[in-house]
């Protein structure tokens, strides 16, 4: 298939265009480089699948015209987004511009060139889970935070173009996703800040009490999910989840990390208001229309996730 992957030099979309490359497909990478990074495609610079990398903005509309003119696309797996929960509090200008306006222009083609749209949510979306079966995908949602909202408004037109337009488009709603290539700054994912932090000798400092829990995803289970989804029609029209199915507190993970309990410190929480107290997702809907389940464990993806960054000389 021809392929386009919004987002595709970021942390999760560059290992769905390595997934998308290795399953033969033609790839177009279109990214503002916000948030992504030009090395993360590095891999694959003169690979005959990687058609071309686009540096660019999806609020560009000559450019998604263009793109979208040439490219003959099959599917486009939208991924590209702001996708920090506190600058959509401190700016919740940019965050709705780029996630919900920016995703309705993405729409727009697809519609006009009738390509499959693969949307990429958020676990963010739900209110806290309440029991140990975890969050499904009929689970209240609670936009906390202006992300949270951006995201559950550019679901809601993604599901309206299914249902007005008859065009093929699915909402995916990964969890809490680490692994290789996930930046380890404040930017970053908490398993990678942990990680690089406790390889240099540093505290570990957790938000709050450290009581919150989190459902973490391994990236390459993750982007096995996300290139799924544009495979298979079963899951048009759909919501889906994807996690690990175990959720583990933060206070867990920072003693499973750690190489000495010392080094763990309580701060104040920057954003309380936004904190969802228990996240545990249900994937048994993955599994059914898609026979998708997570194959690596925490501990493992720990130490992969931890041998990359310390390979890849980020301490």
């Amino acid at each position: 298939m021809n392929v386009l992957v919004t987002g595709g030099a970021g942390f999760i979309g560059r290992w769905v265009v390595k997934r998308l490359l290795n399953d033969g497909h033609q790839v177009s990478v279109l990214d503002d480089l916000s948030n992504g990074r030009e090395d993360n495609l590095d891999e694959f610079q003169g690979h005959p699948g990687l058609v071309q990398f686009v540096i660019g903005d999806i609020k560009n509309r000559g450019l998604l015209e263009k793109l979208f003119a040439e490219g003959r696309f099959d599917v486009c797996y939208h991924l590209g987004a702001s996708i920090n929960v506190q600058d959509s509090i401190d700016d919740p200008e940019t965050t709705f511009n780029n996630d919900t306006v920016g995703t309705f222009y993405v729409l727009e083609e697809c519609r006009k060139h009738t390509v499959k749209v693969v949307f990429m949510s958020t676990c963010m979306v739900y209110d806290r889970c309440m029991d140990d079966k975890g969050i499904t995908e009929q689970h209240p949602i609670k936009p906390a935070s202006p992300y949270a909202g951006s995201k559950i408004a550019a679901e809601n037109m993604v599901l309206s173009y299914y249902h007005a337009y008859d065009l093929p488009t699915v909402v995916i709603r990964p969890f809490n996703t680490y692994g290789p290539f996930q930046k380890t700054g404040g930017e970053g994912g908490v398993v990678a800040i942990f990680i690089k932090n406790t390889l240099a000798g540093k505290d570990l400092h957790i938000y709050g009490d450290g009581t919150q829990t989190r459902d973490l995803l391994y990236v390459e289970d993750c982007a096995r999910f996300v290139v799924a989804a544009g495979y298979s029609g079963r899951v048009n029209g759909q919501i889906v989840n994807a996690g690990l199915g175990r959720d583990i507190t933060i206070n867990q993970l920072a003693k499973l990390i750690a190489e000495d309990d010392g080094k763990i410190k309580h701060v104040t929480h920057i954003h309380p208001q936004s904190e969802i107290p228990k996240l545990l997702c249900n994937y048994d809907k993955a599994k059914e229309l898609l026979g998708w389940e997570p194959e690596v464990s925490l501990e493992e993806g720990i130490r992969r996730t931890a041998e990359w960054i310390q390979t890849s000389h980020l301490m």
